[in-house]
């Protein structure tokens, strides 16, 4: 194993937060970092140079669907995902894993990682139904204890990962960090479904370490991945079955209560080893990844920003701005008084709003290094606060709007 490369430059006082610095091969990553989803080796409207502006350093990229469009093996022989998209930036990859519950469990239901709480009779009875029909709902997927039959989105064929196969179509698209193949169960799985599980995803990750030790160049981290769902104690045995593994780092994956999520975080790092890295994988509304830092995870992904800034949603200091309400047809201000953004230094609320109304493609593209730009700065705002030994008062002054 090439080793987590991870160092630790400062600590919050009184919590597990941290700020750090990640080494790979495409440069260093300073933490905490907000990571930009690029799922097809893209992010959706913006080139490469536009995500750069936008002061985002890390792009992360889904293997399941590489796999199918254009094919590993054509990355690979491209130079790598680094050549292929012209980043030349750290990356990563996931593993596949999500897709178990977005083709499965989640697949044509309004499921999501993220649910509000509910009471513990509605909990129970979601379970229990859940438990019934956790396989029977899996329209795209079929899970057995060596991996995952997956149904292609694109034309219907079945594929076959499994944990060694996952890594190996990883190895090929050349990200600086990997993710280990998990099953990430529905919120609705009930507690045992949800123990079996994750002790599934632990044996899948330590096939994952095998392979990878095996048959990688040592220069890619390999991180495992934490399950356990909403239940904090299984949250715990995850981490310390997945402790005893010799990953670079850990990625926090499964399900969370909306109004919980610096908890559940916290739990998980408590008993993670404070030497390596935490990212915390599909979590960026900002108010969550304030908590997640101050609880101990360093780096995050998240489509939100991207996708909410296509539908006409943005980010400001005082909470989302859609920027197709009617005032501001007339408003010739920045989206947001102050920001360093290519986006407010060069445009008006009106301008944008117009392209929506006219449905242009600038529009997204606009939105979407605002978007960006804010998610980013606010995390490495929140850095500086740790190194200046001052994140409760970042922490305050953020919740007041401030």
């Amino acid at each position: 194993m090439a080793g987590s490369k991870f160092k630790i430059e400062n600590k919050i006082k009184g919590c597990l937060g941290r700020s750090g610095v990640v080494e790979t091969p495409h440069g260093r990553i300073l933490t905490p970092a907000f990571v930009a989803v690029g799922t097809q080796a893209t992010v959706k409207s913006l080139s490469p140079e536009q995500v750069a502006s936008a002061k985002v350093d890390v792009v992360l990229s889904n293997t399941y669907h590489l796999y199918l469009k254009p094919g590993h093996e054509i990355i690979k022989k491209a130079g790598g995902i680094h050549k292929f998209m012209n980043w030349n930036f750290p990356t990563m990859t996931d593993s596949g894993g999500f897709q178990v519950f977005s083709l499965g469990a989640a697949y044509n239901r309004k499921t999501g990682k993220i649910v509000k709480s509910v009471s513990e009779n509605s909990s129970k009875k979601l379970a229990e139904k859940s438990e019934v029909t956790e396989i029977q709902s899996m329209s795209l997927v079929d899970i057995d204890e060596d991996g995952v039959n997956f149904k292609s989105v694109v034309d219907g064929s079945m594929h076959r990962f499994t944990p060694e196969r996952s890594i190996e179509i990883e190895h090929a698209i050349g990200a600086d960090i990997i993710f280990a193949f998990d099953e990430c169960p529905s919120p609705t799985a009930s507690a045992e479904y949800q123990d079996s599980s994750l002790l599934r995803t632990l044996r899948w990750g330590e096939r994952c370490l095998n392979f990878h030790k095996k048959n990688g160049t040592g220069e890619q981290q390999l991180f495992g991945i934490i399950q356990g769902g909403r239940i904090e104690e299984l949250r715990r045995k995850s981490a310390k079955l997945s402790r005893e593994l010799d990953f670079d780092g850990f990625g926090i994956g499964g399900s969370f209560d909306k109004e919980d999520i610096g908890n559940a975080v916290r739990f998980v790092n408590e008993e993670l080893p404070e030497e390596k890295p935490r990212h915390l994988l599909g979590i960026g509304e900002p108010a969550d990844l304030i908590l997640a830092i101050e609880n101990g995870c360093d780096t995050f992904d998240c489509v939100a920003p991207t996708r909410m800034a296509r539908n006409g949603s943005m980010y400001s200091r005082s909470g989302r701005v859609n920027i197709l309400n009617a005032k501001f047809k007339n408003d010739f201000s920045p989206v947001e008084e102050g920001c360093e953004c290519y986006t407010c230094k060069n445009y008006s609320r009106a301008y944008v709003a117009h392209l929506f109304r006219s449905k242009e493609m600038f529009a997204a593209t606009l939105a979407s290094i605002h978007n960006l730009f804010y998610i980013s700065n606010l995390v490495r705002s929140a850095r500086n606060a740790i190194l200046e030994n001052n994140f409760a008062e970042f922490k305050k002054s953020f919740f007041a709007g401030e």
